[in-house]
């Protein structure tokens, strides 16, 4: 008989402070936490139903369901990013710390310049809708892209789809990526951030962003491929792991797209082993950074409603795991990701033991163990 498994990563849906927290300047994010405690009307009946409530030290009135176990899962790698958590997540952790800075050295800008024949303006740390709002016209005025990046190991170039040309961003981002690697330079993501719009106040990033990244060691992902097992990526997976392991990929465009392809490749093609990894990205890019809680706790009560329906869709022999990769605390200072731990709610298949799971890492392992 067939096998499936999924898992769901709620990008940046953290559940506090990590030991090491303080090194990271986050002693006492608590993205979930603070959310429950910030936003009174904050429901999650089907999430809690798998344990989020027990984990978080909340009393909840929601029935436990059969099976679901619910665990707090804590980073070993060296970062607080999603390329760190995802590549640690599936058996790759990161040992030293990617590239990160305050900006760019003025050789590789040079070079990057020359090689792509164009100038930049930015070169520093900013959030991406605040650079847009400060820079956007000088772009669509000289032509020359943003360049910018963050706390996290990213090179980020905005430009506008009709003025720079979105196909011309996508060779630019990936000049960045080859020359970051000819010199050696550990940076996570190089990531593609078009925009539209006419002025600084219609500025608006679109739904065709491409991440360039680093290409990991072995993982969990790999291994399954070589043994038969489908690996199916939604949502930004594909770029996270620069394709590597994966068979095959279905970008979307934000949570809603995400969900939608989950349901479909879920019920799809009965016969085969098959392995759904999803990341579900807008908790973190259009509510975390930029430190929204309402639209945060709205966002989270649109998954848990959808999770509702998709919960009667679990068979005896599936196994089922929502997870995160990180935090984005949106009550937190900065508009940069938060050192967290992270909650990990599984529904195992029958007769799989996950023992307890304490790291990222584990997640992979259970994956593992479900094919093997």
């Amino acid at each position: 008989m067939s096998k499936r498994a999924l898992v769901i990563v709620l990008d940046s849906v953290g559940c506090g402070d990590a030991p090491d927290a303080a090194e990271y300047g986050d002693l006492g994010a608590d993205t979930l936490g603070h959310l429950y405690a910030g936003i009174p009307g904050l429901n999650l009946p089907s999430l809690e139903s798998l344990g989020l409530a027990g984990i978080l030290g909340r009393e909840t009135s929601v029935g436990i369901r059969d099976r679901s176990m619910a665990f707090r899962l804590t980073e070993q790698s060296a970062g607080k990013d999603t390329t760190t958590g995802h590549w640690e997540m599936m058996g790759c952790p990161i040992e030293d710390a990617f590239y990160t800075c305050e900006s760019f050295p003025d050789d590789f800008v040079e070079a990057l310049a020359t090689a792509a024949g164009t100038g930049f303006i930015g070169n520093r740390v900013a959030s991406g809708t605040e650079i847009l709002k400060e820079l956007g016209e000088e772009h669509v005025r000289t032509t020359f892209p943003i360049l910018y990046t963050s706390a996290d190991s990213v090179l980020q170039i905005a430009a506008h789809e009709e003025v720079f040309g979105l196909e011309r961003l996508y060779d630019l981002c990936r000049t960045a990526r080859a020359l970051l690697d000819e010199r050696g330079m550990r940076v996570g993501r190089v990531i593609a951030r078009p925009f539209l719009g006419h002025d600084a106040e219609s500025f608006e990033r679109t739904g065709n962003r491409h991440d360039y990244s680093l290409t990991p060691g072995q993982t969990v992902m790999d291994r399954l491929r070589e043994n038969g097992v489908k690996v199916i990526g939604v949502g930004k997976i594909s770029d996270i792991f620069a394709g590597k392991g994966i068979s095959e990929s279905y970008p979307t465009k934000g949570n809603a797209g995400g969900m939608e392809a989950i349901d479909k490749l879920w019920l799809e093609r009965a016969g085969e082993d098959r392995f759904i990894f999803a990341n579900l990205v807008e908790f973190d890019s259009l509510y975390g950074h930029r430190r929204d809680p309402e639209g945060y706790a709205s966002c989270l009560m649109e998954f848990d409603a959808w999770l509702g329906g998709f919960l009667d869709k679990i068979s005896g022999s599936d196994l089922v795991v929502i997870t995160a990769d990180h935090g984005n605390d949106p009550y937190h200072s900065g508009t940069d990701h938060t050192r967290e731990q992270v909650p990990c709610l599984v529904i195992p298949g029958e007769g799989l033991r996950t023992g307890e799971m304490r790291e990222f890492s584990d997640v992979g392992k259970c994956v593992e163990n479900h094919f093997s």
